[in-house]
């Protein structure tokens, strides 16, 4: 069926004239000098139809744009011949009707394997059939489910495969795999690949940020300078065919076929993603409201399920997507680019200036920090000016030194007036002078309603980590209805092979870090000097961490010491995770931040990791931002868990998770903090953790004695390793 709803039909003597209308806020000139294809488009189907209906020899087919801020009023007509309309519907019908049977005999070759498609492996390993089942069943039943599993039980697989036998049985349309990290991704797509390898035909798409894939990041993606994005939609049609010969379509595949077809390889994975029975992408594409998948989600929330990894990630990312914030230098900066070329933009840009020069004023007043739960006064109606100044010269499509300038602080000011317009009792206005800057942000205190709203995107979804802990946190910020599945799978590593330890007598509170370095070092020598092997040492900050590097006297000759350096590098985290190597013949221990790159999302199994030691509970920094989650909560009771505790026991459980993989490993952990022995930190540790107490170095030394000396005498430890254990 081919159908619409004509904007008008005007039936005069001897014509009848069929009208689209369109709104802009484009400059209508330019409309006049380049017509949009897809409009007229519109027109001619409308206009094939009616002379089909009323066997109409020709229509005369007008678009009418409606120019929003001026009132002006641009008309473009033409009369085509029946014959000429005929010719254009059947071409486009045809072209449509190509991919159509195309995607038809795919789904009937994919539904086909995936009815045969069996388990990958031989056995479930413990509790990964029962996630496999509580991922089935809501997806199938369309809800939501929180699942927390241990590291290495295989939880990517036990999502992907029940989702992928949902798609086959028609319950679902397209699995989104969601992560923030590219480990995430990464396991996604090792999954992915080893059920293609047991038969499994699933067309699978990896994207990629616009930034890290562009050919032509200097071209700002001006068709005028950049030879991708310049009759990029031209040869799309044939880069969309040799593409679709292909199941696995990762970031190297797309750029291969992109610059074969010279096509912008961001904007071709965009449309392969149309195509696509399962995407692997960042959380953002689908709970941003600035750049989430549109085409997807805009239309109706059709069976798409969202497959959310690491969920413990989304909190705090989702504050920062429903976030936005202005600072008072960007637009001196851009005043300073356009003062001789853009007046309006220039002019436009002085008036948000001038009221962020009043308000910083006023916040240095009240000692650099403000903050408000409602809107501010007066900034509205200059937004909304700039972003139509920048609009009106944008459209022009000109190249110009500034316009990257004038682009980035468009979209800017667009993102904070989208997140104006859901400002709500969730929300504070609050606003920070430091020196001459000013930001002004309106801060997300509460991300649930707006995650509960995305959720309306997909049928079902399923939250899946090793630390969703607790569960009613968890449940009520990610938004959640509280008829949501929770399971949590206890671990299925056998408590034996992890020697867990607090050393409760150590405070490592901010004030009292300096007096406990030296002690902190004394208890990380005696932990790694209970055997030769490669270990972990994790910090709440930078600051501590080298104030107890200084403190570390080596065990002995041989030790190798890394440290962790703010803003490392891929090829710097790279090297890092590489000298943890099996085949260390002395002893190696790493000094790493919680929460950072080393805390979470990295894969040491077996002898690459022999233990960990955790300095702390976690708890993020005081910071206005923090102290304000923590007083929109306190009302409820839980304002400290909320804003601090909870994110830091989080850190905790992610850096403790390193230690122990697989059913080999075997492993110790030292938590160091007189807190871990409070009840309110205690009852948040895994059971199989076991928390056994010391208070000294000589008892900590003790202790792995008798750990690894049972380790060695183990039949679970390797021949190979015995040695070493001893």
């Amino acid at each position: 069926m081919v159908g619409g709803r004509i904007d008008g039909v005007l039936e005069t003597e001897g014509e009848t004239l069929v009208e689209e209308i369109k709104s802009t806020t484009r400059d209508l000139d330019l409309i006049e000098q380049n017509p949009d294809a897809c409009h007229w488009g519109q027109a001619k189907v409308y206009a094939c139809l009616l002379a089909r209906e009323k066997a109409l020899p020709a229509v005369r087919v007008q678009l009418t744009y409606y120019q929003l801020d001026t009132g002006e009023v641009l008309e473009l007509n033409e009369v085509h011949q029946r014959d000429t309309l005929d010719a254009f519907f059947e071409d486009l019908v045809h072209r449509y009707l190509k991919w159509a049977t195309a995607l038809s005999a795919w789904r009937q070759l994919r539904d086909g394997s995936i009815r045969s498609l069996a388990f990958p492996y031989a056995h479930y390993r413990a509790g990964q059939r029962q996630m496999a089942i509580t991922v089935y069943r809501t997806l199938r039943d369309g809800g939501q489910a929180l699942v927390q599993a241990a590291t290495g039980i295989g939880k990517t697989l036990a999502v992907l495969f029940p989702a992928i036998k949902t798609l086959g049985e028609g319950h679902t349309e397209r699995i989104f795999f969601l992560t923030a990290r590219n480990t995430g991704k990464q396991a996604a797509v090792k999954a992915l690949n080893l059920l293609g390898g047991v038969g499994l035909r699933l067309k699978r798409v990896c994207l990629t940020a616009k930034d890290r894939i562009c050919f032509c990041p200097e071209a700002a993606c001006d068709p005028v300078v950049c030879i991708f994005a310049k009759g990029h939609f031209d040869r799309l049609g044939a880069a969309l065919e040799d593409a679709f010969r292909r199941d696995h379509l990762d970031r190297e595949t797309i750029e291969t076929v992109a610059r074969r077809h010279q096509v912008c390889p961001f904007e071709f994975s965009l449309e392969l993603a149309n195509w696509a029975d399962c995407i692997v992408c960042d959380y953002n594409y689908a709970f941003d409201p600035r750049v989430y998948l549109r085409r997807f989600f805009d239309e109706d929330a059709g069976q798409h399920v969202f497959l959310v990894d690491e969920s413990h990630n989304l909190v705090d990312r989702a504050r920062e997507m429903f976030s936005a914030s202005l600072e008072k230098s960007d637009f001196i900066e851009l005043r300073r680019s356009v003062k001789e070329d853009l007046p309006s933009v220039f002019r436009a840009a002085g008036k948000i200036n001038t009221w962020l020069v009043k308000a910083r004023q006023r916040t240095q007043e009240a000692d650099g920090f403000r903050s408000e739960a409602h809107l501010p006064d007066g900034l509205e109606p200059l937004l909304n000016a700039f972003v139509r100044a920048c609009e009106k010269w944008l459209t022009r499509q000109e190249p110009s030194p500034f316009r990257e300038i004038v682009l980035a602080c468009y979209f800017r000011v667009n993102g904070f007036m989208r997140v104006w317009d859901v400002f709500d009792d969730s929300y504070v206005c609050y606003r920070q002078a430091n020196g001459r800057e000013l930001t002004l942000k309106l801060f997300c205190l509460d991300p649930s309603r707006q995650l509960s709203l995305a959720l309306r995107r997909c049928r079902a979804a399923v939250f899946f980590s090793a630390t969703l802990t607790p569960a009613d946190y968890f449940q009520q910020i990610l938004g959640c209805a509280p008829e949501a599945t929770r399971l949590a799978i206890p671990s299925p590593f056998a408590r034996e092979n992890l020697d867990a330890r607090i050393a409760r007598s150590v405070p490592t509170t901010y004030a009292r870090r300096s007096q406990s370095a030296q002690r902190v070092a004394d208890l990380i020598r005696a932990f790694i000097g209970s055997r030769p092997g490669n270990y972990l040492c994790f910090f709440p900050s930078y600051a501590y961490l080298h104030l107890v590097h200084a403190c570390y006297a080596s065990p002995g000759d041989g030790v190798t010491v890394l440290v962790q350096e703010p803003e490392m590098d891929e090829s710097g985290r790279n090297r890092f995770l590489a000298a943890f190597s099996e085949r260390n013949p002395h002893t190696l221990v790493g000094f790493a931040v919680m929460g950072g790159i080393f805390g979470e999302g990295i894969d040491l199994v077996g002898e690459r990791l022999c233990g960990a030691v955790i300095v702390g509970v976690g708890l993020p920094a005081v910071c206005p931002e923090r102290e304000l989650i923590r007083a929109y909560f306190e009302p409820r009771g839980v304002g400290f868990d909320f804003a601090y505790r909870y994110p830091g026991i989080i850190r905790v459980l992610q850096a403790g998770g390193r230690v122990i993989r697989t059913e080999q490993d075997r492993g110790a952990l030292l938590l160091v903090d007189q807190r871990f022995w409070h009840p309110a930190y205690n009852r948040l540790l895994p059971e199989h953790w076991g928390r056994q107490p010391v208070d000294t170095p000589a008892q900590l030394t003790r202790a792995l004695d008798q750990f690894w000396g049972a380790a060695a005498s183990s039949a679970q430890i390797p021949a190979d390793n015995r040695q070493i254990c001893r």
